[in-house]
């Protein structure tokens, strides 16, 4: 007997999950298929929804329809059902500078645009702008994402108010002394659990090159105690690491090893300047780290370097997509990030058997979950996981017709085919229209914002780049 549901999708294809590629997938023999990767896809099927989990799976016509008279339905014929999509590294409310730093290198993106507009930030700014990314975010398939800014317990209210899932990390440079720790390790340990279990929370230092070594271990300590991980910029790029070498005779990796950062736990966000000396440094942590990769960033700012996905592929390290804030990456798009990053990856490589589809799907769904610490809730269609569904409208012609479900998942769909979103059981976007946020509104009044934001007269900035 099929237990009754509150909400069902019906008649969807449905991919329930991905699964990992075999260490050194591209020298396997071409059809071993089921090595290089792959995805769960059943036509035809029902997911049934009970108290925001998944309750079962079934084929169409093996649902009871005693079990879903009570619930409410979603006709899903012709679209997919994917796990929802995660985003691993964000500044949600950074939406407020899009376009207002293009065409620039990236210290002068940092010291002369950036840091300088952060100083103009007021509560009512990041509540604004982390609204309308999370807007976006919704509109993009995305369920949850992890943020590292300001104002922290403001973003929260935002996640909460809109039904979204988040990992949220209070950002801080050790040039505010003690107290911006302290306000980091408040907020992970007052909001850890908080909209009903949907925010989890990470302590938020910034960077190597902003918080120095007894900070970052006072961090570390404080992570174990509370028992979150931490979220911090780390080898964004193959320059920082060999500044960092020059400097320090440590690369970047090196000293979140020496501090206990990584042991602590931690998403690494970028890591593009990870060398093959780290490996060594990052393997015995692989089951509480993660590396959260944001091509389309790298690539805008003429970086050396992206994040070497085979190096740390091979290493049995989880990577994950994620977009960083609106104003380096222009969108918050984890379908455009995913899809670039397997572009480059065949590209340099100069294996087109390398990065398959399934693999790229795999990075955006199920290994984001393991960046997250969530694989046991989210990442996955599965009976007794989170209920965060994404469905996709495949009747569009540019998904038509469809030979390999993943291909055309990983490389044809984007962000505009998303019709319906779902996350903790709780319907937020219907027909491509959100249902908890007022977008309109939230723009309106961040444009009467935007010349005292954009001011830099000022002469100051929150921070320094120097790394």
């Amino acid at each position: 007997m099929t237990d009754p549901v509150d909400l069902v999708v019906r008649h969807a294809r449905v991919v329930t999950e991905t699964r990992r590629p075999a260490v050194g997938y591209p020298d396997l023999p071409r059809e071993d298929t089921a090595a290089r990767g792959g995805i769960e896809e059943f036509s035809g099927h029902s997911i049934g929804v009970r108290d925001g989990a998944i309750a079962w799976i079934l084929p169409d016509d093996e649902v009871d329809p005693t079990a879903i008279a009570d619930a409410a339905v979603i006709d899903a014929a012709g679209q997919v059902a994917i796990p929802g999509l995660l985003n691993s590294h964000t500044h949600t409310p950074m939406v407020m500078f899009r376009g207002a730093a293009s065409d620039v290198p990236t210290d002068e993106w940092f010291n002369q645009h950036v840091w300088p507009m952060e100083v103009n930030l007021t509560d009512r700014d990041i509540r604004l702008g982390a609204r309308i990314a999370i807007g976006e975010l919704l509109l993009s398939g995305v369920t949850a994402f992890a943020d590292h800014y300001f104002g922290m317990d403001t973003i929260a209210e935002e996640v909460e108010a809109a039904g979204i899932r988040a990992l949220l990390a209070s950002t801080f440079f050790s040039s505010e002394g003690a107290a911006g720790r302290e306000r980091s390790v408040a907020f992970a340990r007052d909001a850890n659990g908080a909209a009903g279990g949907r925010i989890t929370t990470a302590l938020g230092p910034h960077a190597p090159y902003t918080v120095d070594d007894d900070d970052l271990r006072r961090t570390a300590q404080d992570a174990e105690r509370l028992g979150v991980r931490i979220h911090i910029h780390a080898a964004e790029n193959l320059t920082q690491t060999a500044s960092s070498l020059g400097r320090r005779g440590r690369s970047p990796i090196g000293i979140l090893h020496d501090t206990g950062i990584l042991e602590a736990g931690a998403i690494i966000a970028h890591g593009a300047g990870i060398v093959p000396e780290d490996v060594a440094l990052l393997q015995p942590y692989a089951d509480r780290i993660g590396v959260a990769s944001c091509t389309k960033t790298y690539l805008l700012h003429a970086q050396e370097g992206t994040t070497p996905l085979r190096l740390l592929h091979d290493a049995g390290i989880s990577v994950g997509i994620g977009t960083d804030g609106a104003a380096g990456s222009i969108t918050l798009d984890v379908l455009e990030n995913m899809r670039l990053l397997g572009m480059i990856e065949k590209y340099t490589s100069k294996d087109a058997t390398w990065a398959t589809s399934a693999h790229l799907l795999d990075l955006a769904t199920r290994q984001n979950a393991e960046v997250f610490g969530l694989a046991d809730r989210v990442g996955a269609l599965r009976p007794g996981l989170r209920a965060d569904i994404v469905l996709l409208d495949f009747h569009s012609p540019h998904l038509q017709p469809v030979h390999d479900l993943a291909h055309s998942l990983a490389l044809s769909a984007h962000q505009g085919d998303v019709s319906t979103v779902i996350v903790d059981g709780r319907v937020v976007v219907r027909d491509r229209q959100l249902l908890t946020i007022d977008i309109d509104a939230a723009v309106d009044e961040l444009s009467e914002r935007l010349p005292a934001l954009t001011d830099r007269s000022h002469g100051r900035r929150v921070q320094d780049y120097a790394p």
